[in-house]
């Protein structure tokens, strides 16, 4: 009765002793997080999982060091071994979860120019996952090889290891797929998280990205669920791929008759006037001219996607208030000829000529900086002169 009440009295000590030894660890934590974002992290993350680890090891050497031979000690010890295995793995875990939390906060997405920010967090994101998936299965391997039948049977699992990894792989084959397909994408930059993207027609933001799936939101807050495998597999639009800022249009049919110049200083005025705008790209050009009509293209850019589609509304709406208040006549029409016939050589009227603006405004691949910039990044290669004869009696393709 004596040994019986000494080894409970001893378990009892450590038990407490560890729970003192984590709460005090806790609350120097919990002092230094007023200061540090890492220490508090740390204070509020990890204090359970290291309590529980502490107090089953602190009983399990107890009970080593004090507990004579008692009915259902080898149990007793294997089931508090398990349990340490558990809680253990369960604070490396935690551990790893405030580093990867503390590099989320300090390179956060909302800002501007956040390429490297965005990229930075879904790698964490899928290393997370993955981090927290070997340890769970470090922690089950550990757990099982403490039974002495399953270390028996070590060296046949190992001999049919070749057979079953055949077996589970043409089992798992579209899981596994999405599984390297999720880390395919981290690591690649194919897509980010906050990516704009258009996917099965619609348009949205990469939400949530997995080692199976990939959550886009799309712009009226409904999520489209896809494996990953479909991002490595199937094309698709990244609007912010190299960056946020984005180029859009917004695009009118009008009559013939309306005056462009007014209507492209009315897009500049409207574009230097809104918050939206970032500076870029101001262009009003005439893209189409058939079927009675012509079709007129304004091309803005924004910082970013979500800017540019309140600024292409906006530019719509703008310019067709500005159609109907000031030329009403260049409204689009249809036209039919009810008279007689003209003579065929009958003067058509005096031909009217505009000159270029100025401004650059009615020029995407030139007449600027950054139009010089897109019109070389989409000129082809400059043609080879011909060889073996003086330039003035070059023959042209297709002379014999």
């Amino acid at each position: 009765m004596s040994s019986i009440l000494t080894t409970v009295v001893v378990v009892a000590g450590a038990a407490v002793a560890a729970i003192v030894l984590v709460e005090i660890a806790h609350l120097v934590l919990s002092r230094l997080g007023r200061r540090s974002t890492l220490a508090a992290d740390l204070a509020r993350t990890a204090h359970r999982p290291f309590q529980a680890t502490m107090l089953l090891f602190a009983v399990q050497q107890a009970l080593r060091a004090r507990a004579g031979e008692f009915p259902g000690r080898d149990g007793t010890l294997h089931t508090l071994i398990i349990a340490f295995i558990a809680c253990f793995a369960w604070l490396v875990g935690a551990l790893v979860l405030v580093l990867e939390d503390v590099a989320l906060d300090r390179w956060r997405t909302d800002v501007p120019d956040n390429l490297k920010r965005r990229r930075l967090k879904t790698q964490v994101v899928i290393l997370r996952r993955v981090t927290v998936a070997a340890i769970v299965v470090l922690a089950l391997g550990v757990v099982l090889m403490t039974f002495p039948g399953i270390r028996a049977l070590g060296a046949s699992l190992l001999a049919s290891a070749g057979l079953a990894s055949v077996i589970a792989a043409l089992a798992a084959q579209s899981a596994l797929g999405n599984v390297f397909a999720g880390l395919q994408l981290a690591f690649s930059d194919a897509i980010k998280v906050d990516d704009v993207v258009v996917v099965e027609g619609e348009w949205g933001r990469i939400e949530e990205l997995t080692l199976t799936y990939v959550a886009v939101q799309i712009w009226d807050d409904r999520r489209l669920l896809l494996p990953t495998s479909y991002f490595t597999t199937k094309p698709f639009q990244n609007w912010t791929r190299t960056g946020s800022a984005v180029l859009g249009t917004a695009e009118l049919d009008v009559d013939w008759s309306v005056p462009i110049e007014p209507m492209r200083a009315e897009l500049r005025s409207v574009c230097e006037a809104s918050e939206l705008w970032d500076g870029r790209v101001c262009v009003l050009q005439v893209t189409d001219a058939v079927g009675g009509s012509i079709r007129l293209r304004a091309l803005v850019s924004a910082p970013d996607a979500a800017s540019l589609w309140d600024l292409r509304c906006l530019v719509r709406e703008r310019l067709v208030g500005w159609v109907w208040e000031h030329q009403r006549d260049a409204l689009p029409r249809v036209r039919a000829d009810v008279g007689p016939p003209h003579e065929t050589n009958a003067p058509l009227g005096p031909v009217v000529r505009r000159e270029p603006d100025a401004s650059g405004d009615d020029r995407v691949f030139s007449g600027g900086d950054d139009g010089e910039a897109r019109g070389a990044a989409f000129a082809g290669p400059e043609p080879a002169p011909a060889v073996g004869f003086p330039p003035h009696i070059a023959s042209s393709p297709g002379e014999d």
